[in-house]
């Protein structure tokens, strides 16, 4: 017997957290920071639903702060496990992680909160434990086994092959984890891989209820938001995940300026930890997909284009507003609840001339989501703000898979699929997958709730 705790994650977008017990060993899949509106600030501080010091090992799909943001607190409470991921998710994590603590101690100070979840010296003693590691390799921790398979999310994310021993006279099972699944096709990375064999299958449902747009639509709507925002002589704001979306955008960018389709104008990547993300890229040119391995052998740097300017300082970011436009500012954080977008949201969101674009998932609650649905009005730091800029959406930059993609992905599976976990999604979009998967596929699946416990 084997169980599977859902600690995070489960009718939610964030917080990933998952623990697989065999009662000899207890092993963890992620453990991300519960993100929301002050970054649901109590719940990420309460104790875990188990004792850290009990789990051997910790195995990390990717480095988005929803899927590692709370394990400095996990070293904080006492894991001394080993910690698993490839190894560009490490570099990540690393950088991912000193950028969150930053945010927290602003919110902290802000709310007049005196302690923190976790500290630098927490996020040094996890690099520590820290081992990167290939696709493929296994690790074998008593009577269990696991290996890491691309998950086409983010460079280096993964899913994760678990399995579990059998006794004499019965068979073991085989999981899958799936992280994040990428969004197929993508310029930079390979579609996610096919593992068969899996009985038990944890699967994300981010986009679980919605269709992306194919990438052709997804390029031409970038491009005519950069021309009618050059029409009007306005800023086009961006706000931009550091990982993946950032990158992918930088790349088409470049593509879209090399072949003449828009003229070289000012394009500001305001973020540090993009800069910084987009370097540990550059390094781990090998986890690209073949398509843009045969790109770089004429195109040594995909990321930079005339035009470019990387503001790493305050004061960089500050003369930004000395350009006139047009102009096209490339800034944290992706939902707007927090980074340097807001101070161009707070400058920018009330003049016509102007458009604010959004490409990747706005999770409820968040500022992003409540422009997209058209709230006129909005508070950015102590300021009541008008929009009325344009707002537009292009739904295709998801680095998710979208509910097609993810219903194919299950399909692949079905000859020996016993059970389907519908996990990381909003209630409507986890409960609306899991009917689909039982109703197209005939399988059963759900979509747990936090602290559920399956025992197979």
């Amino acid at each position: 017997m084997f169980k599977i705790t859902f600690c995070g994650g489960a009718q939610e977008v964030t917080g990933a957290n998952y623990l697989i017990d065999t009662g000899k060993v207890r092993i963890l899949v992620d453990c991300g920071l519960m993100q929301c509106p002050r970054f649901c600030a109590a719940r990420n501080r309460d104790n875990f639903p188990y004792d850290p010091s009990t789990i051997d090992a910790l195995f990390v799909t990717h480095a988005h702060i929803d899927h590692v943001g709370r394990i400095p607190k996990l070293v904080k409470d006492g894991f001394r496990g080993v910690i698993y991921s490839t190894a560009p998710t490490k570099d990540f994590a690393r950088i991912m992680l000193e950028d969150s603590l930053g945010v927290l101690e602003k919110e902290a100070a802000r709310m007049g909160e005196k302690e923190l979840i976790y500290s630098l010296s927490d996020i040094e003693a996890a690099s520590k434990l820290w081992q990167g590691i290939g696709y493929r390799q296994e690790i074998v921790i008593g009577d269990i086994s696991v290996k890491m398979h691309d998950a086409g999310h983010i460079l280096g994310s993964a899913m994760m092959e678990i399995d579990v021993q059998g006794s004499p006279r019965e068979a073991g099972k085989k999981l899958l984890f799936t992280g994040d699944l990428g969004n197929t096709p993508m310029p930079l990375l390979s579609p996610p891989e096919v593992v068969s064999g899996v009985q038990i299958m944890v699967i994300e449902s981010a986009y679980g209820n919605r269709e992306h747009e194919d990438l052709d639509d997804r390029k031409v709507k970038l491009e005519r938001a950069i021309e009618d925002t050059i029409k009007r002589g306005g800023t086009l704001m961006i706000p931009a995940f550091a990982l993946e979306r950032t990158q992918e955008l930088l790349y088409e960018f470049n593509d879209l300026i090399e072949h003449g389709r828009i003229p070289r104008i000012p394009v500001f990547l305001d973020s540090p930890l993009s800069i910084k993300a987009t370097e540990v890229y550059k390094r781990y040119q090998s986890y690209f997909s073949s398509e843009a391995r045969e790109i770089i052998k004429t195109d040594s740097d995909l990321f930079q284009f005339p035009g470019l300017h990387l503001t790493e300082t305050t004061d960089a970011s500050k003369a930004i507003n000395e350009v006139k436009g047009p102009k096209v500012i490339l800034a944290g954080a992706g939902m707007m609840q927090g980074g340097r977008i807001l101070h161009h949201a707070r400058r920018y969101l009330s003049d016509t001339s102007n458009m604010i674009l959004f490409i990747g998932y706005q999770a409820a609650g968040s500022l992003g989501r409540r422009i997209i649905d058209g709230e006129k009005k909005v508070k950015i730091f102590s300021d009541l703000i008008t929009v009325n800029a344009e707002v537009r959406s292009i739904r295709g930059y998801s680095a998710h898979a979208d509910t097609n993609q993810l219903l194919d992905f299950i399909q692949n599976s079905t000859e020996t699929l016993e059970n389907v976990f519908v996990v990381q999604g909003e209630p409507a979009a986890s409960l609306f997958l899991s009917q689909r998967t039982r109703d197209y596929l005939g399988l059963h699946a759900h979509a747990p709730r936090q602290g559920d416990v399956f025992t197979f």
